[in-house]
C-alpha cells in the first residue's frame, strides 16, 4: 500500500523543501522507503494508534493511513501546528481535508485519493509520479516472475493455472522464477513442481524486500494477483499481467498507458476480498487469457 502513496509523499517533499520529512511506517518497508527517495527518516511504527515520536512538536502532520480515528488521534497526540487528513468527526478538531466519501466518488483509484487529499488543502500533486529508479546495475533482461500468493484466498488464482502459465513461459534462455513470502514457499513450490521447474527457481522465502525490488526492476514480465508485487511492477514500469478478483482494478490496478494488463471479470465478482476461497471473478480468468495478455506486454 505504501507504493500507492508515493505521489503524495513526493508532493509533500516538493512543497515542504525545508522540512525534515519523517515517515511513520512498519520497519519492514525500509528498503522500499530508501528507493522512494526524499524521505529523511523512517520512524518505525507498528501500531497506527501510537506514533513513537520523541522529538519536538511537528510543524505539519499528514495522515496517509486512512480516515481514523486511531491514526488521527495518534497524530493529535504530537500537538502539531497543522493537521492534514480526511475528516474524522471522532478525532480532535483542526484537521484540514475533504470527506472521504466525496473523494472516493470522484477518484476511484487509491493513488489518486491521496493526491486529492493534498490538492484539497492547496498542495499540488502529480498522481503519475510513482516511478522508482532502477538499480544502478542489473541485467538487461531478467526472468519472468510468477507470483502465486496473496494475503487472502479470495485473491489467489489456482495453483494448477499458475503452473500452466509458468510452463508455457519457460524457455532455456528466458527462465521463469516463482516468488513469494516465507509463508508462501509451499505454495510457490507447488507451482514450480506442477510446472516442471527446478526447485532452485523458487525464490519464495529467499529474497528480502530490497532483493525483490531489484528482481522486479530487471524482470521481463511479472504475473501475479492483486497484491504488492503488482505495485512494484507498476513502479518500475516492468511489463505485468495482474489478475483481479474481488476488487475493481479501477481502485488498485496499474496505471493506464504503461506495459500492464489488468484482467478482471466484473460480472462474476462476489466482492468479498477477505474470503478464504477464490472470488468467482478470479476463477473466470483462464490460462489463455493470461498468456495472451503476456504476449501483448512483454519486452
Amino acid at each position: 500500500d505504501l507504493l500507492v502513496a508515493v505521489p503524495a509523499l513526493r508532493s509533500l517533499r516538493r512543497t515542504h523543501p525545508g522540512h525534515h520529512l519523517v515517515l511513520a511506517t512498519t520497519p519492514a518497508l525500509a528498503p522500499l522507503v530508501d528507493r522512494i527517495g526524499g524521505i529523511d527518516t523512517l520512524l518505525p511504527t507498528t501500531d497506527p494508534s501510537a506514533v513513537p515520536w520523541r522529538g519536538p512538536a511537528p510543524d505539519v502532520v499528514v495522515n496517509l493511513h486512512g480516515t481514523g480515528p486511531q491514526s488521527h488521534r495518534a497524530l493529535d497526540a504530537l500537538a502539531p501546528r497543522r493537521r492534514i487528513g480526511f475528516r474524522c468527526p471522532t478525532a480532535g478538531p483542526g484537521w484540514e481535508g475533504p470527506e472521504w466519501a466525496d473523494v472516493v466518488a470522484a477518484h476511484p483509484h487509491e493513488r489518486a485519493r491521496w493526491c486529492a487529499l493534498l490538492e484539497a488543502v492547496g498542495l499540488p500533486t502529480d498522481p503519475d509520479d510513482l516511478s522508482l529508479a532502477a538499480p544502478a546495475r542489473h541485467p538487461a533482461e531478467g526472468p519472468a516472475v510468477v507470483h502465486p500468493g496473496a494475503r487472502y484466498g479470495a485473491k489467489r488464482w489456482p495453483v494448477e493455472r499458475f503452473a500452466e502459465v509458468a510452463a508455457a513461459l519457460e524457455r532455456p534462455d528466458r527462465p521463469v522464477v516463482v516468488t513469494g513470502s516465507p509463508d508462501e514457499r509451499a505454495l510457490a513450490l507447488a507451482v514450480a513442481d506442477a510446472a516442471g521447474l527446478a526447485r532452485e527457481r523458487v525464490l519464495a522465502g529467499r529474497t528480502d524486500l530490497g532483493e525483490l525490488c531489484d528482481l522486479v526492476a530487471a524482470a521481463r514480465l511479472v504475473i501475479s494477483g492483486d497484491t504488492g508485487i503488482a505495485h512494484l511492477a507498476s513502479a518500475y514500469a516492468t511489463p505485468s499481467v495482474v489478475l483481479f478478483g474481488p476488487v475493481d482494478p479501477a481502485q488498485w490496478g496499474p496505471p493506464a498507458g504503461g506495459p500492464h494488463v489488468a484482467l478482471a471479470r466484473p460480472a462474476d465478482r462476489r466482492g468479498a476480498p477477505f474470503a478464504d476461497d477464490p472470488d468467482p471473478a478470479l476463477l473466470a480468468i483462464g490460462v489463455e487469457d493470461v498468456l495472451t495478455a503476456a504476449v501483448s506486454v512483454q519486452r
